[in-house]
């Protein structure tokens, strides 16, 4: 089995992807992750993800690169990682009472064939309507600046929820799972 390289510098995908108890490392990909006039939130990361995983090809000759990316579009806007807490605050007041679409991109790049494979899973998050005083306090809590939608599934930000929907619950943490799986066994790696 060639090596995993996972094309991220994320905590969070690097704890997700120890969930398959396979050996890989991490790298981060240097890559311009500017969204280009007239692309759609779904080419985006799918664009991205594989940039992601082509961008270590090199480095990496003989290995499986995984890539992902993720936005969050509301109202048909794509939103970004927050960086401030005023932006996350914003972000939640604009979310309150409605429905959040999490895209994914994956990919995953045999570097040695050049084969690429290529994806997009979508997870949508139905908030709970939302007080100025519970966005706050939820801000404050866990600081949600490095996450698009400004929460965290996996931590506090599920009380945010009112429900969620989608295939793989994983995908809304940045990197879907069970997608991936079908990707590893496509390139002939076994999980336990």
């Amino acid at each position: 089995m060639p090596d995993l390289i996972l094309a991220s510098s994320s905590p969070y995908r690097r704890e997700l992807l120890t969930r398959l108890r396979l050996p890989f490392e991490s790298a981060s990909p240097d890559i311009d992750e500017s969204h280009r006039a007239g692309e759609s939130a779904e080419e985006l990361v799918r664009r991205l993800s594989a940039s992601k995983a082509e961008a270590l090809a090199g480095r990496y000759p003989q290995h499986l690169v995984i890539g992902s990316d993720q936005v969050a579009v509301l109202d048909g806007n794509i939103l970004g990682k927050p960086h401030t807490p005023e932006r996350a605050i914003q972000q939640l007041r604009d979310a309150s009472g409605k429905s959040v679409t999490f895209l994914t991109g994956l990919a995953l790049l045999n570097s040695a064939s050049r084969r690429i494979q290529v994806a997009c899973v979508p997870f949508t998050v139905h908030f709970r309507h939302l007080d100025e005083s519970r966005i706050r306090r939820y801000v404050e809590a866990e600081r949600p600046l490095d996450c698009a939608g400004s929460f965290k599934a996996e931590g506090l930000g599920v009380s945010l929820f009112r429900s969620t929907e989608g295939e793989d619950a994983t995908s809304l943490v940045g990197l879907p799972l069970i997608r991936l799986v079908d990707m590893l066994l496509e390139e002939g790696v076994e999980i336990p």
